[in-house]
């Protein structure tokens, strides 16, 4: 089948998201200036560049992520092992501002060494970041997105000690949850390694 961007696709579901997928979890902690600590998840969340370590999450409407990284500077992202899956769950909940999701969904909160934002303590591993700039994507014909991009520069990164192998982090043990389209999600049970191919002086690829 093949439908345009803003047409009808005539499925009982955009498939948008089951598209783009599976796309890492980022389970946001943030803290507003009264002191109300908030988590919550989102899957359209990466990594953008390595040096500096800069990641970014999206929010389709105005959250409480959004709200307290915009006005305190700073947010964790805690990432997500099967174990958490039913918690990371429960903290999509359409909270009442002002309340907090580790209590409803009853996590244990760890609080960020160089940051003023929690995380989850459980967590396989957490991201601590500063927020370098919130913007909102343009359309083809200069119309606003109807999200709004976060990005922040990690500054303090937690790894729980128990994942690693021979120094690695070891995928299997981490168990990392994934979104992928409607209600569905994924769990990393499976990897394989492949090495990048170098171009060698007689112009042709070679394995490394």
């Amino acid at each position: 089948m093949f439908y345009e961007g803003r047409a009808a696709h005539g499925l009982p579901h955009d498939p948008f998201k089951a598209l783009i997928a599976p796309r890492p979890i980022g389970w946001i902690g943030t803290r507003s200036r009264d002191g109300a600590a908030n988590i919550a998840p989102y899957s359209f969340f990466n990594a953008v560049s390595d040096r500096p370590k800069i990641l970014m999450f999206s929010a389709s409407t105005p959250t409480d992520s959004l709200h307290n990284a915009r006005e305190t500077g700073v947010f964790t992202s805690s990432l997500v092992s099967r174990e958490l899956a039913d918690k990371m769950v429960a903290t999509s909940v359409d909270a009442p501002h002002g309340e907090s999701e580790f209590t409803y969904a009853e996590l244990e909160m760890a609080e960020a060494r160089l940051v003023d934002a929690p995380f989850v303590a459980a967590a396989w591993a957490a991201l601590e970041c500063r927020v370098t700039e919130i913007m909102q994507p343009k359309a083809l014909n200069d119309e606003l997105s109807e999200s709004w991009v976060v990005f922040g520069e990690v500054v303090g990164v937690h790894i729980r000690d128990d994942v690693l192998t021979d120094g690695l982090v070891d995928m299997a043990k981490a168990a990392p949850v994934a979104r992928l389209g409607y209600m569905d999600y994924s769990v990393t049970a499976e990897t394989f390694s492949k090495r990048r191919p170098k171009w060698n002086e007689q112009g042709q690829a070679a394995d490394a």
